[in-house]
This record gives structure tokens, sequence and C-alpha cells, in this order.
């Protein structure tokens, strides 16, 4: 275009300089200015227009080329905002995907937490019965400690624990409970077996024992374990003189029933020389045993086998004597 312009311009320029120029020559010369002037003007017309052919031709090819260029960028661009617009997609299918995903995750937590906080609720609700349950457990141990606390309840404790366990274990007819005897003695349990009567009486020396275990000065403990011995060796010859009578049919032995393992422990277990004697070795020659529940459980359970010997013996005896009756016959 800039070409164009210039060429306008030169024309221009030409015209005016001619038109100059016929106006200086003289008037005879005007015939053949004008032929050379009209020369000229085709000259210029004619290098116009070649030049104006060669320029509207650049001037396509550059717009074709550019036209060109510009469908090819366009091209490129839509097929990289097709390609972008499909990541983008993608993109967008794959976080909607995982948001979903979360979300039922987040749900299902969130259920998972609801439940949890009601089990917890609930579990809290049971740990306050519980905890009533074992307030009011506590009280009645603590009722029931201060009930041991007398002498005559303490008795009639071990008496219900002593008779429980005859009932569990041997028949109704090989036991009684407070058996008297004729001197007017009576013995909170005895034992029926072939050989005699077993008497059985529970003892349960429970004040100088508590005074001994809870003390932490060494003096006071020896001197309040000393104690507890004396008690045990009173209830050991109460026994004794009391209820060990061959000539009403007992057995030359007692069984003397501690119903506390703990206290049966300091008694007999954890046995110290008090007086050059130990308490087991008193209790032997006053033929008395001391059991605890444990052992009298053991005990319990010999004789009962031996009552069931005994039994099937007295059964077989009765077939055999039976038979002879039907062959004498």
């Amino acid at each position: 275009m800039e070409t164009l312009l210039y060429i306008i311009l030169a024309l221009l320029l030409l015209a005016i300089f001619l038109f100059w120029k016929k106006s200086s020559v003289p008037q005879t010369d005007n015939s053949q200015s004008l032929v050379m002037m009209q020369q000229q003007v085709e000259s210029l017309r004619t290098e116009f227009q070649r030049s104006l052919s060669s320029n509207s031709e650049l001037l396509s090819q550059s717009l074709r080329d550019t036209t060109s260029l510009v469908q090819q960028q366009l091209v490129q661009v839509t097929s990289q905002l097709s390609s972008t617009t499909q990541n983008v997609n993608q993109q967008l299918s794959s976080i909607a995907t995982q948001m979903q995903s979360q979300t039922g995750n987040i749900g299902s937590r969130l259920d998972n937490a609801a439940k949890v906080i009601s089990d917890v609720q609930k579990n809290l609700g049971e740990l306050g019965k519980v905890a009533l349950e074992m307030k009011e457990v506590g009280q009645n141990v603590t009722q029931l400690s201060d009930l041991l606390r007398a002498p005559k309840f303490r008795g009639g404790f071990g008496e219900m624990l002593l008779e429980d366990m005859l009932k569990q274990i041997l028949p109704a007819q090989h036991y009684e409970a407070q058996y008297r005897f004729r001197n007017g003695q009576q013995v909170d349990a005895v034992i029926f077996t072939a050989g005699g009567i077993v008497p059985i009486d529970s003892k349960f020396p429970l004040e100088n024992f508590q005074k001994f275990t809870r003390t932490e000065i060494d003096s006071e403990k020896k001197s309040f374990r000393k104690a507890f011995i004396n008690d045990v060796k009173k209830h050991i010859d109460a026994i004794k003189s009391k209820y060990i009578l061959p000539d009403e049919g007992t057995l030359n032995f007692a069984l003397m029933y501690i119903p506390a393992e703990n206290v049966y422990y300091e008694t007999i277990i954890k046995e110290e020389i008090i007086d050059g004697e130990g308490l087991m070795m008193y209790a032997a020659k006053s033929h008395v045993i001391p059991v605890s529940p444990n052992s009298l459980y053991a005990y319990l359970q010999v004789i009962a086998l031996g009552l069931k010997g005994l039994q099937v013996e007295k059964t077989a005896k009765q077939i055999l004597d039976n038979i002879h009756r039907l062959g004498g016959e």
C-alpha cells in the first residue's frame, strides 16, 4: 500500500511539472510538447497499471497467506480448545466422582459416629446403674462388716455357711445342724458315719484378727497376733471339752470350721511358734482339726464317697441275703 501511494504522489508531481512546462514554452512548440506529454502520460499510465497489478497480486497473495495462516492457527486453537475442554470435563467428572465418594464416606462416618455416641450414652447409662449397684453393694458390705462385729451374729453367719455346705454335699440323713447332746451341749452340726458322730463347730475369731491385719506398727502387730492365737486356742479348748464325747457316740476328734480363708491362712498356714508350741500342734494334741471352706469341702467329698461305698456294701449284703433266702426256700 505504501508503494502505491508513492506512485500516485509521483504522478501528481509529474502532472504539475508538465503543466508548468507547458505554460512556460512558446506556442510554436505546443503541438510537439503535447505529443511528448501524451507519450509520457501514457508511459506513466502503463507503469502505473503494471505497478498497480503487481501490487494487487502481492496484496492478494499476502491476503491469501494471512488467511491460510489464520485458518491454520484457528484450527490449532480449536483443537487445543477441544482437548482442553475434554480434559476439563474429565477432571470435573473425576472431581464429582470423588466428591460423591467422599460425601458417601462422610455420611457413613457420621452414621457410625452417631451410633458410637448412642452406644456410649447407653453404656454410660448402664455404667451409672452399675455404679449405683456398686454403691449399694458397698453399703451392704459395710452393713455386713458392722454386723460381723457382733460375736453372736458372726457365729450365726458361720453356722449358716456351714449348714449350706453340708446340704450341698451330704445326704440329709447323714448330717444334722444344731445337734444337741444328752448332756445339754449343742454343737453347730454333726456328721453321722459308720464309725460314729463327727462334731463340727463354727468359730470366727475376728476382732483381734482385724486389729492384727490393720496395724502397720510391728510391736502392735505382734501383740494383736498373739491375742488372736490365744482366741483360737480358747475355741479349741471349748470344742474339746464340749463336743468330743465318746460316751455319746462321737469319734475321738472334732472339726473347727473357720469360715474365712484369710483367717484360716493366718491361723494354720502362716503358723508361728509361740511359747514353744505351734497352733497346729496344739490343736492336734486336743484332737481338734481346723478347717477352712476349701479344706472342709474336700473332707466332705471324701466322707460322701465313703457313705456311698457303705451304701453299696449294705445293698450288696441285702441282695446276697435275699438270694440265700430264696435258695433255702
